[in-house]
């Protein structure tokens, strides 16, 4: 997910296979509401409500819920259901038209019909006001949405992609009523209209407010009231105190690591407060990368390049910065997606080599000191990123051979001199818009991707990564994959550095939060209930 330029793990298995048929599913009368209200703390920002905007995780969280998708990722899951519709498939061989039937009685939270002219407009007017914050960078593929009749929607696409599904599974498939948006501009009142089991009663500053939307028809059975959401604008330590006091029952995405561990260890002792929180640990595939501008004069260099990755000790950064809460990464897709390999692992080891390190140096002709500023920016990509960087460049220090300093700016400018090509080192997160190894290379190595750090490779832009979108067996893409991250290793455009899991911590009377945290990042209000 660019996020939102920020870059989330369970097998696909067949994944997408499916997606060629993907079948009926069962339909709910509302949601069928139940069990107390919940309150919940995030420091997350929901930077819009408009689904055309947002692309990033605080709003999605929010589209999730208060808006349908054609299609849904289940508990666990990776291949996509119907929600809205009531069935979807490729109706070519080719991959390039896809159908989709709507349920029967589908509404909104205001009480207007959901047709296929809604799907169609939303989809059209995401494309057209094509907002840098929003969604439309997915939907290159998309040629044109026909509408049959008031229950059919047919996407016809420019070129062959079988993660489309995916893609409209996720928020940026969020349907809007076309009476309640405008066409070729952004909402702007903080309020949304959408047919998801909750509606959005109220979005202020600190606080959003959700019940139960009993106009919805659809896949989920809300096992709670209504959720009030307290924003925390980044203050860790305030989420943390408000959940120790009782006043939230639940923190997702917004602890520092550092409490998560403290709570995990004071968890069942004579620790006040944190005897009654549980925490609870979910797969992700949120992962962290370095960047290197292939351009630049120090980083440019392949010899530089496998040096910092002869010498950067994953573990000890996990250890030392985030408390065990993520684990190290070795390729660009990471554990539990399908495809994924050990390629950095394979071809520089696990542990730091200064040996081979000063070897790479010496052989591309680099001597001296290697001066080098490694750039970050303080919260986009967690809080802890700061920091990360700093003990990344005391490993590359205590080697003699780097003399390594960090600089971070406000995430503005980090962007922008990215574009500008200033900086030869960044970092860069990532947060999947799907579940897919798709999600995790096109983005970064097709045309026109995000990372702006001027590296191209004709096997994996022209070859690669469009034969591996038109595969409808997706379990069968791997070798491909496999290349693909093994030529990233061997070239060194970026080094992953850890993946992530996924947490939520809660009062013990809080239950359900195993079905919220997965690799399709979906948090799924509905999935909590309180006792």
């Amino acid at each position: 997910m660019r996020k939102r330029n920020q870059w989330l793990n369970l097998p696909l298995g067949a994944a997408l296979a499916a997606a060629l048929l993907t079948g009926c599913g069962a339909d709910q009368g509302g949601s069928g509401s139940t069990g107390d209200a919940v309150v919940m703390g995030m420091s997350d920002e929901i930077q819009a409500t408009d689904p055309a905007s947002g692309y990033d995780p605080g709003s999605w969280l929010l589209f999730n819920n208060v808006f349908q998708s054609l299609l849904s990722f289940p508990n666990g899951g990776t291949e996509p259901q119907p929600e809205a519709a009531k069935e979807c498939h490729f109706s070519d061989s080719a991959t390039k038209v896809y159908s989709c039937t709507l349920r029967a009685g589908l509404k909104f939270s205001n009480g207007d019909a959901l047709t296929a002219k809604d799907v169609k407009f939303s989809f059209d007017r995401m494309r057209n006001i094509n907002d840098d914050a929003g969604p439309a960078i997915m939907f290159p593929m998309l040629d044109k949405v026909e509408t049959p009749d008031e229950s059919t929607v047919v996407f016809h696409l420019k070129y062959a992609d079988a993660t489309f599904p995916s893609k409209i599974a996720s928020g940026a498939g969020s349907i809007v009523d076309h009476t309640a948006y405008p066409a070729d501009a952004l909402r702007t009142d903080g309020k949304a209209v959408g047919s998801g089991p909750y509606r959005l009663d109220a979005f202020g500053k600190d606080e959003a407010a959700f019940s139960v939307n009993d106009k919805y028809r659809g896949t989920a059975e809300a096992k709670n009231t209504g959720v009030t959401l307290k924003l925390f604008h980044g203050d860790q330590a305030g989420l943390k105190k408000s959940l120790l006091d009782g006043d939230v029952d639940l923190a997702y995405r917004g602890l520092a690591a550092k409490d998560i561990a403290d709570i995990q260890a004071a968890t069942g002792k004579d620790a006040g407060a944190a005897q009654d929180i549980d925490v609870v640990e979910g797969t992700s595939a949120e992962v962290q990368h370095l960047v290197f501008n292939m351009k630049d004069p120090v980083a440019g260099k392949l010899a530089v390049r496998k040096a910092m990755a002869y010498l950067i000790d994953r573990d000890a950064l996990i250890d030392q910065v985030y408390d065990n809460t993520a684990t190290s990464l070795y390729s660009i897709i990471p554990a539990g997606i399908s495809g994924h390999n050990t390629a950095f692992f394979d071809t520089y080891g696990a542990h730091p080599s200064k040996s081979r390190a000063r070897a790479a140096l010496e052989s591309g002709g680099v001597t001296g000191k290697v001066k080098l500023t490694l750039w970050s920016t303080p919260s986009r990509y967690g809080p802890a990123t700061d920091a990360e960087l700093k003990a990344i460049a005391g490993q590359l220090n205590a080697s003699g051979l780097f003399d390594a300093d960090v600089k971070s700016v406000a995430f503005a400018q980090y962007e922008r001199d990215i574009k500008s090509g200033k900086y030869g080192v960044y970092v860069k997160g990532w947060v999947p818009d799907y579940p897919d190894p798709d999600n995790f290379t096109q983005p970064f190595f097709g045309a026109g991707n995000v990372l702006a750090n001027h590296y191209t490779n004709s096997a994996t832009t022209g070859t690669i990564i469009p034969q591996t979108g038109a595969q409808s067996d997706r379990a069968s893409t791997a070798k491909q994959y496999e290349q693909l991250q093994d030529i990233v290793a061997q070239q060194l455009p970026i080094l992953p550095v850890w993946q992530a899991k996924q947490y939520a911590v809660a009062r013990d009377s809080v239950y359900g939060l195993e079905n919220c945290l997965d690799a399709s990042t979906v948090f799924r209000f509905w999935e909590i209930s309180k006792g």
